[in-house]
């Protein structure tokens, strides 16, 4: 009766099952793994101390900008050059803007330096001015911004003098120096004795240090592909009872043989 599972249409539908299974579990495992490491980074993250209480540190030995490095402080030294606005953050629910100036520091290179949050519009708003000559600045350190972040503006077409992203790859072309891969938020504003208006930018947790909307989609996955295996293998058993039942039919006379 069931003879017809050595047959070369059979073969192809066994291969496929064979196939299929493993490779579904394997997904699904991989995806459970992911959302387990997301769940230790988060227990770990929950363990250590807040990183804004932390001694501050050179701005050199923080980086490059990790789970373990971001909020903490940093302390950098240097002149404030360029300003830029960054259009479109919102604080307490309000809209407004940061007002971020570039920190130009012995080493040439430059350090973007969110000195605080105005409400409004760029344009509308007056801006302070950020302190005069060599200042040291110590703030929480930040990883650059992506597209995935909230508040960025990556549809371009902004005016002249304001900032959609900060990351080093949104100034390389706006500066004629080299920018850090990060950047820093003053706990308190800065410019030079009067704040203008300006409230500090809280710092952000770092990118994946918490159970955010993608771990759980992990988990997700990890249900969807252990479904698709268990699917595959019913629908295998399914198709082999159907082909025995005709096949049973065939030989006692009850249905005509299809071939």
């Amino acid at each position: 009766m069931y003879r017809f599972l050595l047959t070369p249409r059979w073969w192809g539908i066994n291969l496929f099952v064979v196939l299929a299974i493993p490779f579904c579990v394997f997904m699904g495992t991989w995806q459970l793994g992911r959302f387990e490491d997301r769940v230790q980074t988060h227990e770990m993250a929950e363990k250590r101390p807040d990183p804004g209480t932390r001694s501050p540190k050179p701005l050199g030995d923080l980086l490059p900008v990790s789970t373990e490095t971001s909020g903490r402080p940093a302390v950098a030294t240097g002149t404030y050059s360029d300003q830029f606005l960054v259009p479109g953050r919102k604080l307490d629910d309000r809209d407004g803007f940061y007002v971020l100036d570039l920190l130009r520091t012995d080493s040439g290179k430059a350090l973007p330096v969110v000195r605080g949050w105005l409400a409004g519009s760029p344009g509308s708003t007056p801006v302070p001015a950020p302190p005069a000559g060599e200042v040291t600045v110590t703030g929480d350190l930040q990883a650059s911004e992506n597209s995935g972040t909230t508040g960025v503006d990556v549809s371009g077409g902004l005016p002249e003098g304001q900032l959609g992203m900060i990351s080093a790859a949104s100034l390389v072309n706006l500066v004629p120096y080299d920018v850090y891969d990060a950047w820093v938020t003053l706990p308190e504003p800065d410019a030079g004795g009067t704040s203008g208006g300006m409230k500090p930018v809280p710092a952000a947790a770092a990118q994946g240090s918490g159970l955010d909307l993608k771990a759980f989609q992990n988990l997700g996955y990890t249900g969807e592909w252990f479904v698709f295996a268990g699917f595959v293998l019913f629908m295998w058993f399914r198709l082999v009872r159907r082909e025995a039942e005709a096949a049973r039919d065939v030989q006692l006379g009850l249905a005509a043989d299809a071939d």
